[in-house]
C-alpha cells in the first residue's frame, strides 16, 4: 500500500535507508506514480537515493505526458540522466529520447557508454510508428543446432537483460530466424534433446518497416506475448513485446478520438488556454468556412422561405438527424477499418448494409414525422410529407456519406479518422438543407 506521507517525510529528512526500504516495497507502477507526483525539489532528493539503474526501472513505468520528459531530465545531472537512459530497455530509452530536441538527444548519446549508445542509435534511425521504432533488441536467441542443455545455459546467461524470456527464438548460422521454442518446451524436455526437434518452424513475424497499428493487430489476432521483427532478408533484428503493443493501442485510440473530435491531440494536457486553442483552431476555422457555405445555401432559398416561413422551424431537426446518422455510420466504418474487419470483398457488403440501415431508419423517422406534423400543423398532409420525405432522403444520403468518405480515404492511404465527426456533420448539414429546400421549392404550390 502506498503511504505517500511516510515516503515524503523520509525523503525530506534525508532518511535514505528507510526511504529505500519503503520505496522498494512498492509495485514498480506505484513507484513511478509517486515519483511523478513529487515536486522538482523532492525529485532531486530521489536522485541522491537511487542509482541510475534503479531510476531506469522507474522511468520504464512512467506514465508521463510526452512534453514532461524534457523538464524532468533537465532536473538531473547530465551524466546521471545519460547513465539512466543507458540502463533502460533500448525501446523505452528511444521513446524518451524521441521527445527531446536533436541537440539534447545528441548530448545524452555522447556521454552515454558506447554499447548502450550504439543500441539506441540503431533503433533511432527507424521511421517513427513502424515496427522498428517500437522493437527492443534485448531478447534471447539460440543457434538451431543447440541442445536443450546449451539453450538453457544461454537463457540463464541472457535472461537478466532480456525484456522477456517466454519465447526463445532460433536462428541459423546467417542469423536468420528459423523457429521459436517456448520456455515450457525447454523446461519439460530432456537436456540432450536437439532444439530442432522441439521448436516450431511456423513462426509469425513482422517486417521492420510495418506500421505499428498492423503489428498491434497481428499480436492481438495471434495472442502473442512477443513478436519477432525481421529485415527484408529474414534476419532477426528484435522483438516487440505485449506491453509495447498496449501503448500502441492506447496511442492509436487517442489519435483516432482526437481526429473524430476535430482536435489535434486529445491526449495532451495543455497548460494554457492559448496552447489548447492553437491546436483546435485549424479544424474550427475549416468548419467555419463550411458553415458559411450552409448560410450561403440558405440565402439562395430566401424566396422559398419568404413564401412559407414555417419551413425554417424544421431546419434544425432535419440537419441534426442527418448529422447524427452520418456520425453513426462513420463510427461503424472507422472501427471496422481500425480492427481490420474490412476486407476487399466485404466493402460492398458494408456499404449495402449501411444504405439499408439509412433506408430503414429514414423510413421509420419519416413516417413518424409525417404523423406529428400532420397533427400539429392543422392537418397539412403535404407539409408533413415534405418534412418526412426530406428526412428519409437526408438519412440515406448521410449514412452513405458517413460510410463512403472514410472508405475512400482509406483506399488512398489517408487516415480515415481525419473524416471527423464535425466534418461529416457539417457536410451533411449542407446536403440535408439542399434536399429539404429543393423539394420544398419544387412542390411549393401544394404547400401554400
Amino acid at each position: 500500500m502506498l503511504d505517500e506521507e511516510l515516503l515524503v517525510r523520509t525523503l525530506s529528512n534525508h532518511e535514505i535507508e528507510l526511504f529505500r526500504e519503503e520505496y522498494f516495497n512498492l509495485h514498480p507502477y506505484d513507484r513511478a506514480k509517486f515519483y511523478l507526483r513529487l515536486t522538482p525539489e523532492l525529485r532531486e532528493r530521489i536522485y541522491e537515493c537511487l542509482s541510475p539503474e534503479e531510476m531506469a526501472d522507474v522511468f520504464e513505468n512512467l506514465d508521463a505526458d510526452d512534453e514532461d520528459y524534457e523538464p524532468i531530465l533537465a532536473e538531473m545531472n547530465s551524466q546521471y540522466a545519460a547513465d539512466m537512459l543507458g540502463k533502460m530497455y533500448t525501446d523505452d530509452a528511444v521513446d524518451v529520447l524521441n521527445e527531446l530536441n536533436k541537440d539534447q538527444m545528441a548530448s545524452y548519446l555522447t556521454i552515454m557508454d558506447d554499447e548502450s549508445a550504439k543500441g539506441i542509435k540503431d533503433l533511432l534511425h527507424y521511421e517513427e510508428y513502424t515496427a522498428g521504432s517500437i522493437m527492443t533488441t534485448e531478447f534471447v536467441s539460440i543457434p538451431e543446432h543447440s541442445t536443450v542443455r546449451s539453450a538453457m545455459a544461454i537463457l540463464r546467461n541472457k535472461a537478466p537483460n532480456a525484456e522477456t524470456i517466454y519465447y526463445t527464438f532460433v536462428i541459423n548460422d546467417e542469423k536468420k530466424l528459423v523457429g521459436v521454442v517456448s520456455l515450457r518446451d525447454l523446461i519439460t524436455s530432456s537436456d540432450d534433446t536437439l532444439i530442432q526437434e522441439i521448436m516450431s518452424d511456423r513462426v509469425v513475424s513482422v517486417s521492420v518497416g510495418d506500421d505499428q497499428e498492423n503489428v498491434a493487430r497481428t499480436m492481438k489476432d495471434y495472442d502473442f506475448l512477443a513478436l519477432p521483427v525481421l529485415d527484408f532478408q529474414g534476419h532477426l533484428l528484435g522483438i516487440i513485446t505485449v506491453d509495447d503493443i498496449i501503448d500502441v493501442l492506447d496511442e492509436e485510440a487517442s489519435d483516432d478520438y482526437s481526429k473524430l473530435a476535430g482536435i489535434y491531440d486529445i491526449d495532451s494536457k495543455d497548460r494554457t488556454s492559448f496552447r489548447a486553442a492553437k491546436k483546435r483552431l485549424p479544424w474550427l476555422i475549416a468548419l467555419l468556412f463550411l458553415g458559411m457555405l450552409t448560410a450561403n445555401l440558405l440565402g439562395r432559398f430566401e424566396a422559398t422561405l419568404e413564401e412559407l416561413a414555417t419551413l425554417a422551424v424544421f431546419i434544425p431537426l432535419i440537419a441534426g438527424m442527418a448529422g447524427n446518422a452520418g456520425t453513426q455510420a462513420l463510427a461503424v466504418v472507422i472501427r471496422s477499418i481500425a480492427t481490420g474487419d474490412i476486407r476487399e470483398e466485404s466493402t460492398w457488403k458494408l456499404i449495402a448494409r449501411e444504405a439499408g440501415t439509412g433506408l430503414i431508419t429514414g423510413t421509420t423517422s419519416g413516417i413518424l414525422v409525417i404523423g406529428i406534423v400532420y397533427l400539429s400543423f392543422d392537418g397539412s398532409i403535404y407539409f408533413g410529407l415534405l418534412v418526412g420525405v426530406s428526412i428519409l432522403a437526408s438519412l440515406i444520403v448521410a449514412t452513405l456519406a458517413g460510410s463512403l468518405v472514410p472508405l475512400i480515404m482509406h483506399k488512398f492511404n489517408i487516415d480515415p479518422a481525419v473524416a471527423s465527426g464535425p466534418f461529416i456533420t457539417t457536410i451533411n448539414d449542407l446536403i440535408s438543407i439542399l434536399i429539404y429546400f429543393g423539394i420544398a421549392t419544387a412542390f411549393m404550390s401544394y404547400l401554400v
